[in-house]
């Protein structure tokens, strides 16, 4: 049974979800760039670079993910599949904070692999995904990114669990493409995934105000601090935990709190 505090801080956080799971929330957010697309491998493409350089300022991120659109022809997919060494030259010199463009072309034709070779990037995550978490999935998702000969350094930017990372940027795509808020800012495109798996992506926002709330007791943003939270989202809402994500980073970004 939830105790009376729990019962306040969920109603609490069920207001804020409301408040920020707007869609007048995609504008500022790197959430806009795949909302500029209708194909479900453009949505996959486009939410992958944008979530992968998601760290630093966010507008900053949301024109450097554009950037990146634009470099691929306003096409990810077609880019993706299609491209040829001629090409990818035109990404030379693109750079957001360490990542560059040696790692984009990377990312590119890592794409490529899973597309062409691994059912796509749902296929990836639903064929690793476990019965309670997709951490293990995202473990799994590295591997198979990293299975094909590639650059030593830039094996930094897909984060692993079981390194002991957090993982907030896989974690908050993720939330993008499996949760279906009907609200129209997640996607909802990946059928075969339960947003019951999905993990917060934590942050310094939502880890800061989880605290604060109780949710969390760990210094650390790491993963077992992912773990500590889930536990405290999960018994909040086992079907739909992420939604709280809204409220989290809405209240430490927007609210100070």
């Amino acid at each position: 049974m939830m105790n009376q505090i729990s019962k306040d801080i969920k109603s609490f956080l069920e207001e804020k979800v409301v408040q920020y799971n707007q869609p007048d929330f995609i504008e500022p957010d790197p959430i806009s760039i795949p909302h500029q697309f209708n194909l479900k491998e453009d949505i996959e493409i486009a939410g992958f670079l944008a979530a992968t350089i998601a760290w630093g300022n966010r507008k900053m991120i949301v024109k450097n993910a554009n950037r990146m659109v634009d470099l691929m022809g306003n096409s990810p997919y077609d880019f993706v599949m299609e491209h040829n060494d001629i090409q990818l030259e035109r990404l030379l010199g693109f750079v957001h904070r360490t990542f560059n463009a040696e790692d984009f072309k990377y990312f590119i034709k890592a794409l490529k692999n899973i597309y062409t070779n691994h059912n796509g990037m749902e296929g990836v995550f639903e064929k690793h995904k476990t019965t309670d978490s997709m951490q293990s999935a995202i473990h799994e998702f590295k591997k198979v990114f990293f299975s094909i000969e590639h650059p030593s350094r830039t094996q930094k930017h897909v984060s692993d669990p079981y390194k002991k990372s957090a993982a907030k940027k896989i974690n908050m795509f993720l939330r993008w493409m499996i949760r279906n808020d009907n609200t129209g800012v997640d996607f909802g495109i990946w059928k075969t995934i339960s947003p019951a798996l999905l993990s917060c992506p934590l942050d310094v926002h939502s880890g800061n105000v989880a605290r604060k709330l109780g949710l969390l007791n760990r210094k650390q943003n790491d993963a077992k601090a992912l773990e500590e939270l889930d536990l405290s989202l999960r018994a909040l809402d086992p079907k739909d935990p992420v939604k709280y994500d809204f409220a989290l980073f809405g209240l430490g970004v927007f609210e100070g709190f």
